[in-house]
C-alpha cells in the first residue's frame, strides 16, 4: 500500500508490471538482481538473494495507494513522465486496475500541493479509522495474507517532537484533539501500525521515529524503516565519503547543489520543507567523518546543500558536487562530481526491495527498528542510544549478515586468516 501515487509509486507499480511480463530487468533492486556469499570463498555458494531468502515474489505482490489526485496509476504515470509512453501502454491495463483511495492530506504540512480527492472527518482519529478501513477493505478484497505500507508522499514542513509524541496515549489523545504536531504521515503510520503493517517512510518527515509509534510498533510486533530514500546526491556522498576517510585525507568544504523539476522539487521549493529535507541530507557526512576523532581532517569542515526547483528537467535531477580536499603535508586537491540521475528510477527499486525486506522481517518476528535496512535510506532509524551507520559498504554488510543470521548461516567477517594459517 502506497501512500501518494506520484512519480515514484507509479514508477514502482509500472516496473513491477513490465518486470512481470518480461519487458525490462529489475536493474538497482538487490532482492531480485543481488547476490550472497555464504560460506568460504572457496566454498563457491553465491545464490541470488531472493532464492536465498524466502521473499514474497513478484507475481504475488498487488498494489493500493492514495493520492490527493483521481487520475488512475496509468494517468498518473504520464503526467510524472518519468517513463516512456511506449512502455506505459504495453501494461496499460494493469496501471489503470489501480484507483487512488482518498487521500488523508492537509495543506498546512505540504503547503505547494492541493487536490481534491482527501477524506474528510470529525477529527484525525476519524481520518486514522477511515485509513485503517481501506487497510481491510482491500486485504479483503484481494484475499491477501499480508501487506506493507510504504509513505512515498511529499515532504511535509520541518517538525520536532513534541509532548504528544512521547507516549501512545498522549498521540491517541493528540489524533482525539486533532493536534496540530500530527501530520499527515502520522495519521498513515498509526494506522498501519494499529493493524500491524510493517512501515517504511520515503521521505524525511517527522513520522514513525517518535515514542509513540515505537511503542505501537511493539505492542502490535509491527517492523519499521526510514527515513528518506537514499537515491541521488547522498547515494554518491555515502560512497565517496567512506573513501577518503578510509585512506585518511582531510576534507575541507563539501558544497552539493541540485536541480529537479518533478512534485518533490516544487513541494522543496517551500522553504519549511527544504528545511526537513536539508536536515535528513546534511547528517550523512557528520556521522561519516566523526570529526570527533578526527579534528585534524573533518572539525571545520564547512557543508553546503541546496535544492533547486527547475521545471524543464521534471524527474531528470543533477547534483553537483565541488569537495576541496586535504592530502600529504596539508596540500589542497578538489573533486568534482557531476551526477544526472533519475529520481524515481533510483527510489522504485527501494520501495520495493523495502517492502520485501520489511514483510521478511514480519515473518521472522522482528518487530520495531530494522537497523539492517539503513542502506537505503538518507537518516537511517537507529536506537536512541547509538549513532546511526551511513557508511554505505558498512550497511550492506550489515544487511546480509542479517539475511545470513535469519536464515542459519556462518557470518561473515572478511577476516580470511584460515586461507592463509
Amino acid at each position: 500500500m502506497l501512500v501518494g501515487l506520484g512519480a515514484v509509486s507509479t514508477t514502482t507499480i509500472a516496473g513491477v508490471a513490465a518486470i512481470r511480463k518480461g519487458l525490462a530487468l529489475p536493474i538497482g533492486s538487490l532482492t531480485q538482481m543481488g547476490t550472497i556469499r555464504l560460506g568460504k570463498r572457496t566454498d563457491n555458494r553465491t545464490p541470488r538473494i531472493k532464492d536465498f531468502a524466502p521473499l514474497a515474489g513478484l507475481d504475488d505482490i498487488v498494489f493500493a495507494g492514495w493520492d490527493i489526485f483521481e487520475e488512475d496509476c496509468y494517468a498518473a504515470a504520464r503526467t510524472a513522465g518519468v517513463l516512456e509512453a511506449s512502455l506505459l501502454d504495453q501494461i496499460r491495463d494493469d496501471l489503470e486496475a489501480i484507483k487512488p483511495m482518498p487521500a488523508v492530506f492537509d495543506q498546512r504540512y505540504v503547503k505547494r500541493l492541493s487536490g481534491p480527492n482527501v477524506k474528510k472527518g470529525k477529527n484525525k482519529k476519524d481520518l486514522a479509522e477511515q485509513l485503517i478501513a481501506d487497510i481491510r477493505n482491500f486485504k479483503a478484497a484481494h484475499n491477501l495474507d499480508r501487506m506493507v505500507m510504504v509513505w512515498c508522499g511529499s515532504t511535509e514542513v520541518f517538525m520536532k517532537e513534541g509532548p504528544v509524541h512521547q507516549t501512545l496515549a498522549a498521540f491517541e489523545q493528540g489524533l482525539e484533539a486533532s493536534d496540530d504536531a500530527i501530520p499527515s504521515s502520522m495519521v498513515y503510520a498509526y494506522a498501519a501500525l494499529k493493524e500491524g503493517l510493517p512501515f517504511a517512510n520515503a521521505a524525511p518527515n517527522l513520522t514513525a521515529d517518535i515514542p509513540a509509534m515505537l511503542e505501537l510498533a511493539a505492542q502490535t510486533g509491527s517492523p519499521l524503516a526510514g527515513n528518506d530514500m537514499k537515491t541521488g546526491q547522498t547515494l554518491i556522498k555515502t560512497v565517496i565519503a567512506p573513501g577518503l576517510k578510509a585512506r585518511m585525507l582531510g576534507v575541507r568544504g563539501w558544497y552539493s547543489t541540485n536541480i529537479l523539476g518533478n512534485r518533490d522539487g516544487e513541494v522543496l521549493d517551500d522553504p519549511e520543507s527544504f528545511k526537513t529535507k536539508e536536515e535528513s541530507k546534511k547528517s550523512a557526512l557528520d556521522y561519516i567523518f566523526q570529526p570527533q576523532l578526527y579534528p585534524e581532517l573533518y572539525k571545520d569542515l564547512s557543508h553546503v546543500v541546496r535544492i533547486n526547483y527547475y521545471p524543464p528537467r521534471g524527474d531528470n535531477k543533477e547534483g553537483w558536487d565541488n569537495i576541496d580536499l586535504v592530502g600529504w603535508l596539508g596540500y589542497p586537491m578538489q573533486l568534482k562530481i557531476n551526477f544526472l540521475c533519475r529520481d524515481s528510477i533510483l527510489a522504485a527499486p527501494i520501495v520495493l526491495d523495502s517492502a520485501l525486506f520489511l514483510d521478511l522481517a514480519k515473518r521472522a518476528g522482528m518487530s520495531g527498528i530494522q537497523e539492517w535496512l539503513s542502506f537505503y535510506f538518507k537518516a537511517p532509524m537507529h536506537a536512541p542510544e547509538v549513532y546511526p551507520e551511513h557508511d554505505l559498504f558498512i550497511q550492506l554488510m550489515k544487511l546480509k549478515n542479517t539475511l545470513r543470521y535469519m536464515m542459519g548461516e556462518e557470518l561473515i567477517t572478511h577476516l580470511g586468516r584460515e586461507y592463509y594459517d
